[in-house]
């Protein structure tokens, strides 16, 4: 509601100004650091002062004077140099927001750009941990703000099922445990394969360090791998196979879709990877190094920083070059993915086969790509207009190698579309490593948080996380509503477990480092998904009290309720200033949604919506400490109390739906 208003202001100024002074300036907007001054302030008067060489106050003043009414403005002023500062209709803006709360989100139309979104991409060898969670709320958040905008989102998850890690447990199951091919398969049919296999990595990891030539195994293995070579070749896809239903598995308990699994095994069988290397050498992106120690690699020289800034400069010997193909033949990582990017964006002549692989408990099907076959009813996969990859800030440069590519192919406008969606890492704080059994490093006693490493086996297992998690909200359930029946008390621990983690990992801005604990996540006050949660159980409570009463209330009361959903009760004497002030700031910043969400995804930050989630749930309990609302004597004054604090409802579950997380009825 207050984006519509704030847009409304900045078109009546551009046209104002544009007519009256024959010019055109941007027009900024922006929320004044106090109500006083008003629910919009604009600067414009001092760009325009710079352009027509008058005084910015005496432009201001001219524009307060003769601007035409605005929808849902109820005054001009003029304030400091030459602010302009807006104040809207209060009564309005409330009414607007009451018929429009719950009801911001705009359909995509099926015909609109395609925004597809890669996120989680776990390498399949091992179970998730919690930095694994970070990545996939994160993602999933983003997805959200973008389809509550109105984007068209396809929800892709790489799925690296030929890379080092695969073949890191291949060879721990062929030459450390001996297994058969149907020995593995046997214990992938079994629970806690991904648990097996995190053990099975750790010891590999430690197998390879003892003896380096043994890493010449691993990368025979490897290219095994990738060609699709025999018992390698199967075992390793059987392994990454049942390693992902796991994952699925294991984020199906935080409500995370996917649409698409792209495996990296389809990218080089079906050639996306030899299509995309003729393209690379005929256009002259990368070249066959004969000398130095990339001698026989296939590189891409990068440009400088002076001219990736604009700045020509001559090569130099320390230019940046980037292997593509390695000197045995084998594609690195960073070709592959050029080559997947190029599919995302409908630039290669080819596609995938696409098969059904998961249905998520919501119903929504997730598909995985083929090489050899196709299941009816497959949507269009990827042609997309932008592409946004979800992957920790460490993988910054190969992510800059793939935006490289595309432009030395002369695809200037799909690299300007292509963007890193980057975050820091998860680590947790020792009294979390110490609870979840962790051993810590003499060496990491006293930092602030512990640092987690897959590789090492040092971390903590995603389904272990949500297992603590539920266990401990369950204990505070049990306690709180000790007679609810078992099936509600676990479904309210489930609920707040996962509201507790989903808030967590999102209340960070992504540059952020994270420290989990348990204890800080699952409180019911301060900075938490529970306290959020709380505020809207809190007007549950109060909604049913008052059907309740409804039989008891006088035919006054309800008429009255009536009356203000209809718009036929006058709310103004309520919010009007100074005494309606309280009352109309916590109807503001419910309205206040919409704006939030547009600055969310223009940041690519979804922590401004648990921040926005955060402030509306304090302001409410302020307000509920504040008024009386089932007692209040004035039927009018509680007919409107109660319809605010219904708004406010319908915005805090909207912001907590923005986050994947729900609010159950008790806590």
């Amino acid at each position: 509601m207050y984006k519509a208003v704030e847009d409304r202001i900045r078109k009546a100024l551009i046209h104002h100004i544009h007519e009256r002074y024959k010019t055109d300036v941007p027009v900024v907007t922006e929320r004044p650091p106090k109500l006083a001054m008003g629910e919009v302030a604009s600067p414009v008067c001092f760009e325009l002062a710079k352009q027509l060489k008058k005084p910015p106050r005496a432009l201001a003043q001219e524009i307060a004077n003769s601007l035409k009414p605005i929808e849902g403005v109820a005054r001009v002023e003029v304030a400091g140099g030459g602010y302009l500062n807006l104040f809207f209709d209060r009564a309005a803006f409330f009414r607007q927001a009451i018929a429009e709360a719950g009801h911001e989100a705009i359909t995509a139309s099926p015909t609109a750009p395609k925004t597809v979104v890669e996120h989680t991409a776990i390498n399949p060898n091992k179970a998730a941990h919690i930095g694994h969670l970070r990545n996939a709320v994160l993602g999933d958040a983003f997805v959200r703000l973008l389809r509550h905008s109105g984007r068209r989102v396809e929800i892709q998850n790489y799925i690296d099922n030929t890379g080092v890690q695969v073949a890191d447990v291949v060879l721990g199951f062929l030459h450390l445990e001996k297994k058969s091919l149907d020995d593995v398969r046997a214990l992938a049919a079994a629970p806690k394969f991904d648990y097996l296999c995190w053990d099975l990595y750790t010891r590999v990891t430690q197998f390879l360090a003892e003896d380096k030539s043994r890493l010449e195994m691993r990368a025979q293995m490897l290219k095994d791998i990738e060609e699709g070579h025999g018992e390698t070749g199967k075992m390793a896809d059987l392994v990454a196979t049942a390693v992902v239903h796991c994952h699925l598995r294991t984020l199906d308990r935080l409500g995370i879709d996917y649409d698409l699994l792209s495996r990296e095994s389809e990218i080089l069988h079906l050639k996306f990877w030899d299509a995309a290397f003729e393209m690379l050498k005929e256009r002259g992106a990368i070249q066959l190094a004969t000398s130095g120690k990339n001698a026989g690699c296939w590189v891409m020289q990068l440009p400088s920083d002076g001219e990736a800034a604009g700045e020509k400069e001559e090569p130099t010997e320390e230019a940046e070059a980037k292997i593509i193909v390695r000197s045995n033949g084998t594609v690195t990582y960073v070709g592959k993915d050029i080559a997947h990017h190029l599919w995302k964006f409908g630039l290669l002549d080819r596609d995938f086969h696409y098969r059904r692989f998961h249905k998520h408990p919501d119903g929504h099907e997730a598909w995985v790509t083929s090489s050899d076959r196709d299941d009816p009813g497959a949507p269009q996969f990827g042609h997309a207009h932008d592409v946004f990859n979800v992957i920790d800030s460490r993988q910054a440069y190969p992510q800059q190698v793939v935006v490289a590519g595309l432009r030395a192919l002369g695809y200037n406008e799909e690299a300007d579309h292509l963007k890193h969606f980057a975050y820091n890492v998860v680590a947790l704080t020792p009294r979390c490593a110490r609870e979840m059994g962790y051993e810590i490093p003499e060496e990491d006693a006293k930092k602030p948080y512990v640092e987690v490493s897959g590789r090492k086996g040092q971390g903590v297992k995603a389904d272990d996380l949500l297992d603590r998690l539920e266990e401990s909200a369950r204990r505070e359930v049990d306690a709180r509503h000790p007679g609810e029946p078992e099936v509600e008390r676990t479904a309210i621990a489930h609920a707040v477990a996962i509201g507790a983690l989903r808030y967590f990992l999102l209340r960070f801005t992504r540059s952020a480092v994270i420290a989990f604990d348990f204890k800080d996540a699952l409180s019911f006050e301060g900075e938490t998904g529970p306290y959020v949660q709380y505020a809207v159980v809190r007007i549950n409570g109060i909604k049913r009290k008052w059907d309740a009463l409804e039989e008891s209330v006088t035919d006054v009361d309800g008429q009255n309720y009536v009356r203000l959903e209809r718009g036929q009760l006058d709310v103004s004497r309520f919010l009007a200033a100074p005494d309606g002030d309280d009352l109309w700031e916590l109807a503001l910043l419910a309205g206040l949604l919409d704006a939030r969400v547009e600055a969310a995804v223009a940041a690519q930050e979804p922590a401004l919506i648990a921040r926005y989630a955060l402030e509306l749930a304090q302001a409410f309990n302020n307000f509920y400490h504040k008024h009386p609302i089932l007692s209040e004597e004035d039927l009018e004054r509680r007919a409107f109390l109660l319809r605010l604090t219904g708004l406010v409802h319908d915005q805090l579950v909207g912001a907590l739906e923005l986050m994947g997380i729900t609010a159950p009825d008790k806590m």
